[in-house]
């Protein structure tokens, strides 16, 4: 009867603090977000309120291993490359066939999933620790809300950030695609103006990019920060670059080339398994991949817009020393 009670003391315990969170999202400013979805301000960020909840659980009950490894980026800012590169350096042999690769099999996000929105917004209390170490996770969440048994152990954390004039445009697009599928594409201007004042999912953009790029100046031994436009220009170079940070250092050049080509973009964008079904939500897999390409904003971005982003990004990246190219 005792041990009745305790697991009832639990359950009560657990639904009061639900209730109390529900309250508190209820309270937080809103938004729509394209006129399509509502989002809440929550500590200086907007997400959908279903994410604010799935955040604060993994906030609280996080238990992180010192040989995790988290991926963190705003979204559309290489993450799907990003998750394909550390999947295939920490997980795979360099000279596994062609169907045992991983990367075949299952779209990378699938093989990596976002903490708040694949994770625990399934399942509350997720067993994360039954499949072979290291882990990975991956977050679109700024580094503040993240655990303390993250941010205080030796587990890793690596970052891609882009320009923010290319991700806003494959945001756009992004998003296009699943909320305006057979609409008119949601003004641009309107978009631009909405990235610019941080009221979009996950925004602001600016905060969430910074955060991690000033505490990987600060431990660049627990952090790194990869910029989306140098992983373009020299793939090999950053490749070479993460595994080693990762512990997993690649010396052999055909060993690198294998790496790189195994998680191209060219190459994932036409697997089979990334032209159909979806993984996250009804997203379809094949949405993950576009041009992928640096300067794709020009196709896009008037003079006006150009301008716009560019004077938001000078004042909050101010003084940081963090700089994109265009």
């Amino acid at each position: 009867m005792a041990a009745q009670e305790t697991n009832l003391d639990i359950m009560d315990s657990s639904q009061s603090s639900s209730d109390e969170n529900d309250a508190l999202i209820n309270d937080l400013p809103s938004a729509m977000f394209w006129d399509v979805m509502q989002i809440k301000k929550w500590q200086g960020f907007w997400f959908e309120p279903g994410l604010i909840k799935c955040a604060m659980k993994f906030n609280s009950s996080f238990d992180a291993k010192h040989d995790d490894v988290l991926l963190a980026s705003s979204p559309k800012t290489g993450t799907t490359w990003l998750k394909a590169l550390c999947l295939c350096i920490l997980h795979q042999n360099h000279n596994i066939p062609e169907n045992e690769d991983l990367l075949t099999k299952d779209n990378p996000q699938y093989h990596v999933q976002t903490i708040e929105s694949s994770i625990y917004s399934t399942k509350p209390t997720p067993d994360l620790y039954g499949t072979s170490s290291p882990k990975l996770f991956h977050t679109h969440l700024p580094f503040s809300f993240l655990p303390d048994s993250i941010k205080n152990t030796s587990c890793k954390i690596v970052c891609v950030a882009r320009n923010p004039k290319d991700t806003l445009v494959s945001l756009w697009h992004f998003f296009n695609s699943i909320f305006r599928a057979n609409q008119e594409p949601y003004p641009l201007e309107k978009a631009v103006e909405e990235f610019c004042r941080g009221v979009h999912q996950y925004g602001p953009y600016f905060e969430n990019v910074l955060s991690y790029w000033l505490e990987s100046r600060k431990r660049p031994e627990k952090i790194l920060f990869l910029k989306y436009e140098e992983m373009i220009k020299d793939p090999k170079g950053e490749v070479k670059k993460l595994a080693l940070f990762l512990g997993k250092p690649i010396e052999n050049e055909e060993d690198l080339e294998k790496v790189v080509w195994r998680c191209s973009l060219d190459r994932l964008r036409n697997l089979e398994v990334n032209k159909n079904g979806s993984v996250i939500y009804g997203v379809p897999n094949g949405s993950y991949f576009r041009k992928g390409m640096v300067g794709d904003w020009k196709n896009y971005l008037n003079s006006e817009m150009e301008d716009r982003i560019n004077q938001t990004t000078l004042i909050k990246f101010q003084g940081s020393g963090l700089e994109f190219d265009n």
